[in-house]
Order: structure tokens, then sequence, then C-alpha cells
């Protein structure tokens, strides 16, 4: 069976995807690793092909709230394309498993020779940005429950599978809201038969509905890369 693949880099053509491949290597993503932090120089770039990693911006006297996720769609270190090292975000592992790595000395290389690359991480750049400000105006007017139902859309779709491990702590971290609002939300959505939730593992049972439950922002992300990255 082919082992999953990153859909950023099977988008090059033939030429660009093989010369990336050449310099990138296998890494296993651990839950809860911090791959990036702002302020502090990134020395690789990873593209996830079954891990998922949270993008987290920090407040002064606050836990920090995700406002973005990168999957099997997309690359963590695509500011390496705009000639910048630091991430503006901190990025963490929030489902384990691989990704292709690459230096940030050979992505580098990569970009200065392949025109396609350059467009590729350009249009993506382009997508993180629809993201991010999806999430600022999502935080802002929806409510938990519809926030929550997008999180877990957002998960199911890059963990390919729907089963995935969460805790409620990092669900209220994540959402930055209380740990007891959270629990109602998912109480709620297991109370209607949209998932399972048992010992930190979740199950989507109905996906259909759970699109429904969800606020717009998660169609909002999906036709702002349906529409660039294809």
């Amino acid at each position: 069976m082919a082992e999953p693949e990153n859909r950023l880099i099977e988008s090059l053509p033939r030429k660009d995807r093989l010369g990336l491949l050449a310099v990138c290597t296998r890494a296993e993503l651990e839950l809860a690793q911090v791959l990036a932090d702002p302020g502090t120089p990134m020395s690789h770039a990873y593209f996830p092909t079954d891990g998922f990693i949270s993008l987290v911006t920090c407040i002064e006297g606050s836990p920090g709230v995700e406002v973005g996720m990168i999957g099997c769609e997309g690359m963590l270190g695509a500011h390496f394309a705009l000639g910048v090292s630091h991430s503006p975000l901190h990025a963490v592992v929030q489902g384990s498993g691989r990704a292709w790595q690459v230096s940030a000395v050979a992505l580098r290389r990569e970009l200065r020779a392949s025109a396609a690359l350059r467009q590729a991480l350009g249009r993506y750049i382009y997508v993180l940005m629809g993201q991010l400000a999806h999430s600022a105006a999502c935080l802002r007017f929806h409510l938990i429950g519809p926030r929550l139902a997008r999180w877990l859309l957002m998960s199911q779709d890059r963990s390919r599978s729907v089963h995935f491990r969460v805790t409620h702590e990092f669900l209220a971290y994540m959402l930055g809201v209380r740990r007891v609002g959270v629990t109602s939300a998912a109480g709620r959505l297991q109370k209607d038969g949209l998932i399972t939730y048992h010992r930190g593992e979740v199950t989507i049972l109905d996906r259909s509905a759970l699109e429904a439950a969800a606020c717009g922002c998660y169609a909002a992300d999906r036709h702002t890369y349906m529409a660039w990255m294809r």
C-alpha cells in the first residue's frame, strides 16, 4: 500500500517534486512536540503526511489560542519563501504522525531552482492568510459549539481518520475557552449523535450533521483552499 503523501508536494510537476523529495527525510511528529517558537529561527520545514500541527498565537498573561492548522494539505515553514527564517507563530504537533522534513538551507536552494515550488508556496501562504483571518473572526463572533464542530472537522480532514485523540484540556487551550465550556459543547454533540468521546478518544459518527453544526468558517476555509491550491 502506498504511503499517504503531502498534497502540496504532490501538486508539483514531476521534476520539481522529485527534486524536493530528494532533499527531504522522513520525520516522526510526536504529540505536543514544539516545532517553532516566535523569535527563534527555524532550522527545518515540515510537510505533514498523516500528522498535523496547530499554529498558536500567544499574548502575555494568556496560555494562547489556536489560529491555524496544518496537515497533509500544506506545510510548516512557508515563510521561508518570503526570505524569513522566523515563524510568527508557535507551532505544536496536535496529531502525531509523519512528515517530510527539509532543512532551511536545502529548501531555499530548491526555491531558487524551482519556479513551480515558489508559486505553490506563494499560493499556500495566501490560503494560510485566509485561515488566519477566518480564525480571528471566528474567535470573536461565534459560539463555542459551532467552533468546536469546525475544529473537529479540520482535525478529521488532516488526521484522515474518524478517530483521533484529544483531551478536554487541550481543546480548551486550542479554542481559548474554559474547560467547562468545551465539556458542555462536546456533551451536546455527543447527545445529538454527532460524535462519541471516551477517555480522550473522539470518534466522528455523523460528518454531514457535524458540518451542519459548524460555523461557516469551515466551509470558507475549504473554499479558499480549493480555489487557490488547484
